[in-house]
């Protein structure tokens, strides 16, 4: 005989609570503790989980093995095969989040076309949109014929039913907030409702071997709604990200089983969907790349195993305000801070009284400490007035004590910027360089070294 209990679960990262508090002592989120009813069994042992039966012994082996790598299947699009770490794999579980109205029904709408093109049996759930607004999207993209068969279903349990009779090999699931199982007491979109969708489905992918995608919501800070633990089950963890204001997406991966975390892939949104780009540094270098205009340094970044060239943007003006503004976009502002202060204590000049901007040139996001000298270096020339030379690429890590530190992957980078025409990069000091390259690289110890080799000592 089972009895109803109310816990008080937080929505963020799962933590159950005895009572409701305004604050999560688990993860500190704010209002994020709701109300649900869970059913207890009146059988189990006060204090035990398990009680006292006994199971079975586990078979254990060792490292040791020549397993061959898991086989994958490929859509053709060759920025998602590179985030997906090469291909699609068999049985694995795949949780894709962005902003709404950011493209991820298009793009997964093109993904799941072209995987059922190339002979994989491919089937479309919607718990959001009804079948003939799925229809449209797909008439405006031109995947009328493409085999692909819909269903517009919100019930878990029919779900499984329908998925264990066709046995496709691969399900998209759009979207996992709206799915609903009949036997959890609590509503769509609930902690609880996440948490056990996500557990059948992901357990439907590993008992029978199709691949699943599952489309999740976003929060106001951009993290996937719902419990952490939803991230844990599946293998996969894509981010969908980019601007309403910018005609490209950026498809980026936070955890991969299967391939390397951190690996992005590039797209353009168009009037027939998402296109896409095989070039991504000359997209983010704009027009500006020549550095004619103070303000402007070229910063040879990677993103995942992609070399990859964006702009960095400064502007520094004279503040009417008691506290001068600092925006960053694109790029960490704690690191940006960081920087500022340095380049005041260590290089004698003086950003007080200013307002600061600062921008990553199309919208592009980055984290890497690697982007420190190209800060430094645009906010130095925004300071100063004085563009910085022409074709100059910048990288290198700035720390305390205002020296440049190395940074990993120094050669692919140098070898990025010389294929784009860029004739000078700034790096560390201890940058290896290859005889046959043929950039020139400018070798940087500290920020004063910057600046004197920049703009020949600090103005007055």
């Amino acid at each position: 005989m089972a009895r109803a209990a109310v816990a008080y679960v937080c929505e963020a990262c799962g933590a159950v609570h005895k009572k409701w508090a305004g604050q999560c002592s688990a993860c500190n989120a704010w209002n994020s503790i709701r109300e649900e009813t869970a059913a207890l069994s009146a059988a189990a042992p006060a204090g035990k989980a398990l009680g006292a039966k006994r199971g079975r012994r586990v078979p254990l082996g060792s490292l040791a093995g020549s397993e061959a790598p898991p086989p994958r299947a490929f859509s053709g699009m060759g920025e998602l095969d590179r985030v997906l770490g090469g291909g699609l794999v068999p049985g694995s579980a795949v949780l894709v989040g962005g902003d709404p109205g950011i493209g991820k029904s298009t793009l997964l709408l093109q993904a799941v076309a072209r995987f059922a093109a190339s002979g994989l049996p491919a089937i479309y759930v919607s718990g959001e949109e009804a079948p003939a607004q799925v229809r449209m999207r797909a008439a405006r993209l031109g995947l009328v014929d493409s085999p692909v068969r819909l269903a517009a279903e919100t019930n878990l349990r029919d779900i499984l039913t329908t998925l264990e009779a066709e046995k496709p090999g691969l399900v998209v699931i759009d979207s996992i907030q709206t799915m609903w199982a009949d036997h959890v007491d609590a509503a769509p979109g609930s902690v609880a409702q996440l948490r056990a969708a996500a557990h059948e489905l992901t357990a439907f992918a590993k008992r029978r071997g199709p691949a699943v995608i599952l489309v999740g919501h976003v929060t106001k800070e951009g993290q996937i709604a719902g419990p952490r633990v939803i991230e844990h089950m599946v293998d996969t963890v894509l981010y969908f990200e980019g601007e309403r204001g910018h005609q490209f997406r950026i498809l980026r991966a936070v955890k991969n089983r299967f391939g390397p975390a951190g690996e992005i892939g590039v797209f353009e949104m168009t009037g027939e969907g998402l296109s896409e780009v095989g070039n991504p540094s000359a997209l983010f270098l704009g027009e500006q790349g020549e550095g004619a205009v103070p303000g402007a340094a070229v910063f040879a970044g990677i993103e995942g195993t992609r070399p990859l060239l964006a702009e960095v943007q400064a502007l520094v003006a004279r503040s009417a305000l008691g506290t001068p503004r600092r925006a960053v976009l694109g790029l960490d502002g704690a690191r940006v801070a960081m920087v500022l202060a340095v380049l005041e204590a260590r290089s004698g000049l003086s950003f007080t009284g200013h307002d600061i901007y600062l921008n990553l040139a199309g919208g592009l996001r980055v984290s890497e400490p690697a982007a420190d000298m190209a800060a430094a270096a645009a906010l130095c020339s925004a300071l100063t007035g004085k563009p910085l030379p022409p074709r100059a690429a910048f990288f290198g890590e700035i720390s305390l004590s205002g020296a440049i530190r190395p940074v990993p992957q120094e050669e692919i980078r140098l070898r990025e910027a010389e294929k784009l025409g860029f004739q000078v990069a700034y790096a560390p000091s201890r940058v290896k360089q290859t005889a046959e390259s043929g950039i020139s690289v400018r070798r940087i110890a500290d920020l004063p070294d910057l600046i004197d080799t920049l703009f020949e000592g600090i103005p007055a």
